[in-house]
């Protein structure tokens, strides 16, 4: 169980490490020259991006987690 653990926050520190080097300053530059309504779209924008590939890895991590406790108690039974 332990490595189980260890193998999914390694997976995941290694899928949100490329999301911190996204910083670009032309980017950032043209983000804040926006209205404040700009801004609370560009916001909005980002978070329901966001929300699809989120759901699928925790529904995908979910799924193999219980195939794994299903493998386990049937290997138990046997």
């Amino acid at each position: 169980m332990k490595l189980r653990l260890a193998t999914l926050v390694g997976f995941l520190v290694l899928w949100a490490g490329p999301a911190f080097g996204q910083g670009c300053a032309m980017c950032y530059s043209t983000a804040a020259a926006a209205s404040k309504d700009g801004q609370r779209a560009i916001n909005r924008a980002v978070v329901v991006l966001l929300i699809p590939p989120a759901g699928f890895m925790t529904l995908g991590i979910g799924m193999a987690m219980r195939y794994g406790k299903r493998r386990d108690e049937e290997a138990d039974r046997s």
